[in-house]
């Protein structure tokens, strides 16, 4: 058993917002079915860096678990199948642009009406209502505007991105929540409806307490850095091999547990730098006697000493570094998956479920692989009419070796 087994996806649009929420509801066992443009797919399946002469290994992670069907949607007789296709799911994910769905034939309201108990999730750039509802917007927009991307970076040097896809990626998480709830109430009354989640909407959603400080006092927060103004020590400091180490002692005990793994239990008596308020206020003092500590110790001499203390620390890792680290291992943080061009590295499944774990069952597949099976499986479709459906290029079957 796995925690969604039993529901089923259509998955529509592409990149990442969309693909990301079916992704994670893959993990935990729906049955996602991908609707793909034939010839040449989700745009990515041509982003990330190549696997020697192979293709890039960003489709292989986004697209796991997920069966693709290529079918030409520009055609009306396309629009047809992913109707059919629609009302046999119990939810469709999409993330195009606000109207296009109508004008594909897939207008919520309709749908609803023949299939009461569908959840339809809608991501778009700033959601399906409001003045900005028909502008185009990705990610490093929605970061932008929302807030995040004014804070990220050094004080006096311009905004930076964060180096990942986060915008795109929260709104995919608060979107398969968002679905996960449409489920429970459906349980509940048998009546689906539609989740509508902006970029936007995600960005400002983890703003903490950002609003509430400009709305209390008009203090606007501002880029620091790796530090957390007012918050210390908590910093990263560097290391005698060249590496970067993180410590978080931001609290009476770990200050003190610091200080005395430091050498200089002194320090934590010192009555400049009782409590937070005290340390905040010397906080880069602070941080230059750490600094020069850290300094004459390799990494793995800190982490040692701190790990014994008691004390919040972890390095900073690359790739390489998050690869081959045991604990990542172990937990199936980090795994590897087979795959038609081998054994790929990538992420685990998050969070465990104890009772109900998910799975990476299958990397992302080749374009259309699925297509014939899901037709007759989903649709009752024969042999014959979807060939006649692949001899009209209205869908593309993909390699039946897979």
């Amino acid at each position: 058993m796995t925690a969604l087994q039993g529901i089923r996806v259509l998955e529509l649009g592409q990149f990442i917002a969309g693909p990301y929420c079916a992704q994670v509801l893959g993990d935990h066992g729906a049955e996602v079915i991908k609707v793909e443009r034939p010839g040449t797919g989700d745009a990515m399946r041509l982003w990330g860096v190549h696997h020697g002469d192979g293709p890039p290994m960003w489709w292989p992670v986004i697209g796991r678990n997920k069966k693709s069907v290529a079918v030409d949607l520009k055609s009306d007789q396309g629009k047809a199948l992913v109707r059919r296709l629609a009302l046999s799911c119990d939810v469709i994910v999409e993330n195009f642009r606000p109207g296009t769905l109508e004008r594909l034939g897939l207008a919520p309201d309709e749908l609803l009406a023949e299939r009461p108990g569908l959840v339809v999730a809608r991501i778009s750039g700033f959601g399906q209502t409001g003045p900005y509802r028909q502008r185009a917007g990705f990610g490093g927009v929605a970061e932008a505007m929302g807030g995040l991307r004014f804070l990220t970076g050094e004080p006096e040097r311009p905004p930076v991105r964060v180096g990942l896809a986060i915008g795109d990626t929260l709104a995919g998480l608060f979107t398969a929540f968002g679905v996960l709830a449409a489920l429970r109430q459906r349980d509940l009354t048998g009546r689906g409806q539609v989740v509508d989640t902006g970029l936007t909407d995600a960005v400002v959603a983890v703003l903490e307490s950002v609003l509430s400080e400009y709305g209390s006092s008009g203090a606007v927060r501002r880029r620091s850095g790796n530090t957390l103004p007012g918050i210390a020590p908590s910093n990263i400091y560097p290391t005698r091999d060249e590496r970067w180490v993180v410590i978080g002692a931001n609290a009476d005990g770990p200050f003190q547990r610091l200080c005395e793994a430091m050498g200089v239990p002194e320090l934590a008596r010192d009555p400049r730098l009782e409590g937070h308020e005290g340390r905040g206020r010397h906080q880069q003092e602070l941080d230059e006697l750490i600094a020069t500590w850290t300094e004459q110790r390799s990494l793995a001499e800190i982490l040692a000493v701190l790990e014994a203390a008691g004390v919040p620390a972890g390095p900073v890792n690359s790739a390489a570094d998050v690869a081959g680290d045991p604990h990542f291992r172990e937990r199936g943080t980090v795994l590897e998956v087979e795959s038609e061009m081998g054994r790929l590295l990538m992420q685990g499944v998050v969070p465990r479920l104890t009772g109900t774990p998910g799975s990476v069952r299958w990397a992302g597949p080749p374009l259309g692989a699925h297509t014939e099976a899901v037709l007759r499986d989903a649709l009752g479709l024969d042999a014959t009419a979807i060939g006649e459906l692949a001899d009209r290029h209205v869908v593309e079957l993909g390699p039946t070796s897979w």
